[in-house]
């Protein structure tokens, strides 16, 4: 059945049963067979073919989403048993929310590869939800996220606090103010990042708990538009420490000062099964004893 899957897929990835067969070392007919057999297993045509294109039907888009996951399942257990024989190496595929991919990860990521030159690690970055969704849907075998997510599926493990500050262009008007009131921030414009995003959660969770309904808010697709987006004075926002240390020394930007911050967050590591490879377990040990983590910081 995983060759079956295997060639299925490929096939459906090229667009081709020739192209399917040279990526697979096969002869086109043998490819042909194939499908033939495990159509027949799954009981209706997945495939719509002629001389110019190969299509899935509808029955063939649900059987596409579910072999990838299969396949990923497949190979993961082949890791895992590799690993009870041998030392750690081989591929990792890592999903990380934007502030901790951007801006902590690269950092992380030196050190293991420096330590474990076997390990081949692959990097995806996305909000903190769809970071879930690549764990969850067998994409990545571990996640990095921000704020607060709950899937029972999930495991979600906080190793790590974030601090977050309001900041704003360095000749904002409420520059000019040793505290500024919620009042004051209420009435500025803020800068958000898109729904599903951990930064823009923890904002709305910071902003229901201080009462504060902004007058205005712009949302915007990622960290670097919207810190962008302040320098040139359009609003202001609450960002990560770890993302405006560059901005904040070149005084492109400047922190409000507001009672109550820093506002605090946990980073969390995201994970499906109780069964990890000694890469993942590897990756994941350095994540949580890493110099780079905030609560290491002097």
């Amino acid at each position: 059945m995983d060759q079956h899957l295997k060639v299925f897929v490929t096939v459906v990835e090229k667009r081709n049963f020739s192209r399917a067969g040279e990526e697979l070392h096969m002869t086109q007919p043998a490819v042909t067979q194939y499908i033939k057999i495990f159509e027949r297993e799954i009981g209706t045509r997945l495939l719509e073919r002629s001389n110019k294109y190969v299509r899935l039907t509808q029955a063939g888009e649900i059987v596409y989403h579910y072999a990838n996951e299969i396949l990923g399942v497949y190979k993961k257990m082949q890791r895992l048993v590799d690993d009870a024989i041998n030392h750690t190496n081989g591929p990792i595929t890592i999903a990380s929310s934007y502030t901790f991919g951007e801006y902590v990860l690269p950092k992380i990521m030196a050190d293991v590869i420096t330590e474990y030159p076997d390990l081949h690690p692959s990097v995806v970055i996305g909000n903190s939800k769809e970071v879930a969704n690549l764990v969850l849907n067998h994409q990545a075998e571990v996640g990095l996220i921000e704020g607060e997510y709950e899937n029972q599926a999930l495991t979600i493990e906080s190793f790590d606090q974030d601090e977050m500050y309001i900041v704003t262009s360095s000749n904002h008007p409420l520059q000019q103010k040793q505290v500024v009131s919620m009042r004051e921030i209420s009435e500025s414009c803020w800068l958000v990042r898109e729904r599903g995003s951990g930064t823009r959660s923890a904002i709305e969770k910071m902003l229901l708990e201080n009462n504060i309904q902004p007058t205005k808010k712009l949302e915007l697709g990622s960290t670097q538009l919207i810190k962008e987006s302040i320098c040139t004075g359009l609003g202001i926002s609450m960002i990560s420490k770890w993302a405006i240390r560059e901005e904040l020394a070149n005084e492109k930007m400047k922190i409000l000062q507001v009672k109550g911050f820093p506002y605090k967050r946990n980073f969390s590591i995201v994970t499906q099964s109780p069964y990890q490879t000694k890469a993942v377990a590897t990756f994941i040990e350095k994540v949580k004893n890493s110099k780079w983590k905030l609560t290491n910081e002097t």
